[in-house]
């Protein structure tokens, strides 16, 4: 008898928590298994699988029972309401990250005379922060850059399929973005401490880039480097917006502040109530 939908979700939500993994993976790959919406499904809960999506659905779930994130799993996320292909070359998108994208949009709206501005992703990864703000101001130049070629690969890929034209380089930090000046940076580098490994989640680290996750000198590394390096590669007005680690505000707001003297700088929480996000504006 084939097995339903439901039966098959409770079954394997119960062998995820008992392995100590996230239950709600098991209801994720079902949708993306079934090509449903989380309403269809729910209203489809008593459908049987097919044979094909039985067969898919359980080998999948074998993948996640052995710590495999489920957006590896399936080989993508969405973000900003695009949809994004992700492999273990790339972060997995985060929502907070979404905070950043929207703060900077909106801030730009504020501080830019004309539409057509030019804009840089230091760090891109798959390529979500570019491809999302192209796609929210089509009108900007933007450019991303990646150190890793195989981060670039995916990040090509997922502007193609979303349809946006970014330009990518590659290249480490500023480097390839330093012939010209710029209106917009946006980075979510890598900014967690190596002793901070011991206290985070199995699933992330076995999978995750480790380059695209730890950064030296207490995960301050890469915040240092672009305070250093983008004063004279910015235009006035400007900004700068990086997402934190929730513990870095206070460091990552003095790095900045003393690069631009000038400059607002704004420590912003997430969500969650965490500092999470640094914007540095500069006005003419």
């Amino acid at each position: 008898m084939t097995e339903k939908i439901y039966e098959a979700l409770q079954r394997a939500s119960s062998l995820l928590e008992k392995k100590g993994h996230e239950p709600n993976a098991a209801q994720l790959l079902m949708e993306f298994i079934t090509n449903k919406s989380r309403a269809s499904l729910l209203a489809d809960l008593r459908e049987p699988l097919t044979a094909a999506q039985h067969k898919s659905f359980w080998d999948k779930t074998t993948e996640l029972l052995e710590g495999k994130p489920v957006q590896y799993v399936i080989g993508e996320e969405s973000f900003y309401g695009y949809i994004f292909k992700v492999d273990e070359n790339v972060l997995i998108p985060r929502p907070e990250t979404e905070e950043l994208v929207y703060g900077a949009l909106e801030r730009s709206e504020k501080l830019f005379a004309t539409k057509k501005i030019s804009i840089a992703d230091i760090g891109t990864g798959s390529g979500a922060i570019a491809i999302s703000i192209k796609k929210e101001w089509p009108e900007a130049s933007v450019t991303a850059t990646d150190i890793s070629e195989g981060a670039l690969a995916i990040a090509k890929g997922n502007a193609k399929a979303n349809g946006a034209n970014v330009n990518f380089l590659q290249g480490d930090l500023t480097a390839p973005i330093a012939q010209e000046k710029w209106d917009v940076v946006l980075s979510n580098p890598p900014y967690i401490a190596h002793e901070e490994a011991t206290l985070m989640s199995g699933i992330v680290l076995d999978h995750e880039p480790h380059n695209a996750l730890f950064a030296d000198e207490d995960g301050l590394y890469f915040y240092r480097k672009l305070a250093e390096n983008l004063p004279p590669l910015m235009n006035k007005p400007s900004l700068i917006a990086v997402e934190i680690g929730y513990m870095q505000g206070p460091a990552v707001h003095k790095l900045f502040k003393d690069s631009f003297p000038e400059a607002i700088v704004e420590t912003v929480k997430d969500i969650n109530g965490k500092d999470r996000m640094i914007f540095c504006e500069t006005r003419e």
